[in-house]
């Protein structure tokens, strides 16, 4: 019963405002919204830090091609080309009827604030961080979606899961075709200005056919030198973001660090190409359980063809690798296939087919961290985070529809 609450009073502020925006024209709020859900096939599942056990499975899968969610967004005209405007976003499991956030009620984005044409932007609550808006539209996902095609685990967060709380952020205007923004989130600890805190910052430049953007965030455990997740990390959705077979012995890092670089260019009307490359480090403290910075660095292209006005087709690989550290001699390192095919049934309904397939060498860290040595299993996209292969290898496919209102 209480899961309806959000949705409720989604329902009757979107009332309250359309009668309100019938009577002042400049003004306006929408509710908006996503469903989406289709079968999924992984060849084997296990349960996160297990290396046995693994089963294939079949499953109604949901936030596949986009994040379900209601919303409601609006704008007010302040005069001078001021507006304010405000977003409140609820993410929520299809298949079950529930948040997706436990005490999550606009866990997908909830801010306000400014918007001028000739001054950008500035928004302030949970939202997207700069290094996510501005790099993220040039990365694997567009195409791809983030649940198959993410790099391994999305270990670079160039998918749309990572948000961040109490956070500012400016985003210039476009000049010349280069833009501009930051983000800082406060941690509120009491003592420190840095802990739990995160931030980020981000430069694109689109000019026609081409689109090349770079971006960095990091992201600080609000738990002193390390240790288990911190509660008033300004980085977390319900915990700590990015846990995965990748990062698991890394959950107890005093910081988390992403640099990124990616483009595309479009061949002709109908043919582009993505690529992409990104450092990832989880960086160690006095109360981590492993003493070496773990660093990850990702390479990924992405074809993508439009066959038709309403079918497109995709292809993309990535591989990441991690350097040698915390005793490991063999550093674990994952190749990721994947392909993408899309039909749109109208301009708000799309069906949609997903394969990948994922193989992991080497080594990296159990649960237990420094000295749990153990091999690496594959785990595809980020749809598969907690749900890893028992083993090296790991294919998954799925058919799926999604519909905007």
């Amino acid at each position: 019963m209480n899961n309806n609450v959000p949705y409720a009073r989604l329902l009757v502020v979107a009332g309250i405002a359309s009668v309100t925006a019938s009577a002042f024209a400049q003004n306006s709020v929408t509710l908006y919204g996503i469903v989406d859900s289709g079968i999924v096939y992984q060849s084997s599942q296990t349960s996160l830090g297990s290396t046995a056990n693994g089963h294939s499975a079949v499953k109604l899968g949901q936030n596949i091609w986009n994040g379900n969610r209601v919303g409601l967004k609006g704008q007010e005209d302040l005069g001078g080309g001021t507006q304010a405007v405000f977003t409140l976003e609820s993410g929520f499991n299809l298949n079950s009827g529930t948040q997706q956030f436990v005490n999550g009620e606009f866990s997908r984005q909830a801010f306000v604030g400014l918007v001028n044409a000739d001054y950008g932007t500035l928004t302030a609550g949970r939202q997207y961080t700069s290094y996510y808006s501005l790099v993220g539209a040039f990365g694997p996902t567009t195409w791809l979606t983030g649940y198959f095609g993410a790099h391994a685990a999305d270990i670079d967060n160039l998918d749309v899961i990572y948000r961040v709380n109490n956070s500012l952020v400016y985003t210039s205007p476009a000049f010349y075709g280069v833009t501009v923004s930051g983000t800082y989130s406060l941690g509120g600890v009491p003592g420190s200005f840095t802990q739990g805190a995160s931030w980020s910052a981000a430069l694109r430049y689109s000019n026609g056919p081409l689109g090349v953007a770079a971006g960095v965030e990091r992201f600080n455990n609000s738990t002193p030198g390390g240790g288990v997740w911190g509660a008033a990390s300004t980085a977390s959705s319900g915990g700590e973001p990015g846990v995965s077979a990748l990062t698991n012995g890394y959950q107890t890092a005093s910081a988390q660090q992403r640099i990124a670089v990616a483009g595309t260019y479009a061949l002709t009307p109908d043919w582009d190409i993505s690529a992409s490359y990104s450092n990832v480090q989880y960086i160690a403290g006095v109360g981590s359980a492993f003493r070496d910075t773990a660093i990850f660095n990702t390479v990924g292209a992405v074809l993508h063809f439009r066959a038709t006005v309403f079918a497109n087709l995709a292809a993309g690989y990535s591989i990441t690798r991690a350097t040698r550290a915390n005793g490991i001699a063999n550093p674990a390192q994952y190749q990721q296939f994947n392909l993408a095919e899309s039909y749109s049934l109208s301009t708000r309904t799309l069906l949609y087919a997903l394969q990948g397939f994922q193989r992991a060498h080497g080594q990296t860290l159990g649960t237990a961290g420094a000295g749990n040595v153990i091999d690496a299993t594959a785990t595809i996209g980020d749809g598969f985070n907690s749900a890893p292969s028992s083993s090296r290898s790991q294919f998954a496919c799925a058919i799926a529809i999604s519909h905007r209102f």
